[in-house]
C-alpha cells in the first residue's frame, strides 16, 4: 500500500500526520509512506522517519493589494504542478489530507484521478480547507464529536477517530521528568507555552503576574517555552525576580515537561488540547483571538468538563490570571479527579483507529 500524506507548516498539522505515519508503519510493515509539507516549516523533520518528507512550494495567498494576490496566485499555480508532479510519480493507493490550504490542491488533484481520499479534522470547528475538501473526499475523520454538527451535509462520510499524537510522546515519572531540568518534585510546577512561535501577551502577562506576588523562594518553579523572539528577555527576567525557572526558545522533548508538570498556562491548539488530555493535567487556556475562533471552541470542550479555565485574550492580564489560578486550586491539590475526566475524554486509540479507515480505503 502507498500512502501519500499531505499537512500544513505548523506543528498542530504536522504533529498528528507524524503520530498517524509512525502507527501506520506498525501496523502495515511493508506500507509505502510519503508524506509532504511546505517549505520552510518551522517543524524539525528529521532524524529516524518511518516515511519519507517531500516539501511543496508554500501558498502564500493575500488580497492586500493587486501585487499580493498576484504573487499568490503564483505560489498556487507551483504549488499545483509539483503537487501533480509528486502525485503521478508517487502513485499513491490513498491521499490522506490533515488541513490547511496546502492540502487543497494535492487531496482535489487525487480526487480527479479517482484516487481514494480521506481528511483529518483536527480542532472542534472544521477549518476552511477541510469544509471544501469534505464536498469531495471519501471519508471525514474527527477528533472531537462535537465536529459533526457542523459537517451536517457530509454526515455519512464522518468518522469519529480522535487527535493522533506522535509515539515519542511518554508519560514519565514525576521525579524523572523534574530531575531532567534541575527541579524538585516536590514543588510545584508551572508550564506555559504559547505555540511553537510563542505568544508575546502570554509571556509578559505571566512575568506581570509572577512580579506581583511575595517573595517566592523556592516554592514555585517554571518551565516556560518562550519562543525566539522574547527567549533572552523572559530569561533574563526570571532571574532578576529570583524564580527558579527554565527557559526555551523551543523544546523537543515536551514528553519530559508535561510529566514534571501540575499546572498549564497555553494556548488551545488542538494538538495542546489533546496532549493536555493524555496528560491529565489542569490547564488555563488563552485561545488565539484570530482563526475563525477554531481555539476557543477547542478550550469549551475542556472548560464544559470542568479541567481547563478559558481567559480572553482581550481580558488577560497578572489580575485575570490570579482569578483563574485561584478557581483551580482543586485541581493543583487533587490531581486525580482533573487526571481522571481527562482519562476520559482522550481517545486512547486514535492513531490506530485513523489507520484502520485509512487501510479500509485502499
Amino acid at each position: 500500500m502507498r500512502v501519500l500524506v499531505v499537512a500544513g507548516a505548523s506543528g498542530g498539522h504536522i504533529f498528528p500526520a507524524v503520530g498517524f505515519l509512525e502507527r501506520l508503519r506498525l501496523l502495515d510493515v511493508s506500507c509505502q509512506a510519503l508524506l509532504l509539507v511546505p517549505e520552510h516549516t518551522p517543524v524539525k523533520l528529521e532524524g529516524d522517519l518511518s516515511f519519507s518528507v517531500r516539501y511543496l512550494p508554500r501558498i502564500y495567498f493575500s488580497r492586500k493589494s493587486a501585487k499580493a494576490l498576484f504573487n499568490g496566485l503564483v505560489s498556487g499555480v507551483k504549488n499545483f504542478f509539483k503537487s501533480v508532479e509528486v502525485i503521478l510519480g508517487f502513485k499513491p493507493d490513498v491521499v490522506v489530507g490533515f488541513g490547511s490550504i496546502a492540502s487543497i490542491p494535492v487531496v482535489l488533484i487525487a480526487w480527479f484521478l479517482r484516487i481514494k481520499t480521506i481528511i483529518h479534522e483536527q480542532n472542534v470547528i472544521p477549518g476552511r480547507a477541510n469544509r471544501l475538501l469534505a464536498l469531495f473526499v471519501d471519508k471525514i475523520a474527527i477528533s472531537f464529536k462535537e465536529t459533526a454538527d457542523y459537517l451536517i451535509s457530509q454526515r455519512r462520510k464522518v468518522v469519529l477517530t480522535g487527535n493522533p499524537l506522535r509515539l515519542g510522546l511518554r508519560r514519565l515519572d514525576k521525579r524523572q521528568a523534574c530531575e531532567y531540568f534541575g527541579f524538585s518534585p516536590e514543588q510545584l510546577t508551572f508550564l506555559i507555552m504559547g505555540g511553537s512561535q510563542g505568544s508575546k501577551k502570554l509571556n509578559f502577562v505571566c512575568l506581570d503576574y509572577f512580579k506581583s506576588l511575595p517573595p517566592l523562594g523556592s516554592n514555585l518553579q517554571i518551565l516556560h517555552l518562550a519562543g525566539r523572539r522574547d527567549f533572552e528577555q523572559i530569561q533574563n527576567e526570571y532571574k532578576r525576580l529570583g524564580i527558579k525557572a527554565r527557559v526555551f526558545a523551543f523544546l523537543e522533548e515536551m514528553d519530559y515537561a508535561y510529566s514534571a508538570c501540575d499546572l498549564i498556562i497555553a494556548r488551545a491548539g488542538a494538538t495542546t488540547i489533546t496532549e493536555i488530555l493524555y496528560y491529565g493535567i489542569p490547564a488555563i487556556l488563552v485561545p488565539y483571538p484570530y482563526a475563525y475562533q477554531h481555539q476557543m471552541a477547542n478550550a469549551r470542550v475542556l472548560e464544559q468538563k470542568g479541567v481547563a479555565v478559558i481567559i480572553e485574550e482581550r481580558n488577560l492580564n497578572a489580575s485575570t490570571l490570579k482569578e483563574a489560578l485561584d478557581k483551580l486550586q482543586d485541581g493543583l491539590f487533587g490531581r486525580e479527579n482533573i487526571y481522571q475526566t481527562c482519562r476520559q475524554m482522550y481517545f486512547h486509540d486514535a492513531a490506530e483507529r485513523f489507520c484502520q479507515e485509512v487501510l479500509v480505503l485502499n
